[in-house]
């Protein structure tokens, strides 16, 4: 029997879940279009984010099946993104210095840049595990 990952968190996901009609919930585990749409409407019209509290579960089994633990984070990498992104703090503590740099200097180029890490932030911190 293979051990579980513990690659993203439950507790954060409920966390994430009280403000989940943005969608952040769903960044977090690995599901940028269906948090992108969660974004865009409200979590469904709220319909989406109630169903949301009893398939959390789901939702961390799948990113523990898909993202493996490492030296870095998820969840680190995940709250230095959503309260530094525009810094470029998430992309230094994945040792991106050059990019780190340009999102401190451009504001996380110009939040596009923030954008994009929202929906690849989990692949970058894959590929840093090495």
């Amino acid at each position: 029997m293979t051990k579980k990952s513990d690659s993203h968190s439950l507790l954060v996901g409920y966390l994430l879940w009280i403000f989940g009609f943005t969608g952040s919930h769903r960044f977090y585990y690995g599901r940028p279009i269906t948090g992108t749409i969660w974004f865009c409407t409200f979590g469904l019209l709220l319909v989406g984010w109630i169903f949301d509290a009893f398939y959390m579960p789901w939702l961390e089994d799948s990113a523990e099946a898909k993202y493996r633990d490492g030296k870095f984070s998820y969840t680190i990498a995940w709250v230095l993104l959503t309260f530094f992104g525009f810094f470029g703090i998430h992309r230094f503590y994945l040792g991106k210095w050059v990019t780190g740099i340009i999102w401190l200097l451009t504001g996380g180029l110009f939040l596009v840049g923030v954008l994009f890490d929202f929906w690849t932030l989990n692949e970058q911190v894959d590929a840093a595990q090495g």
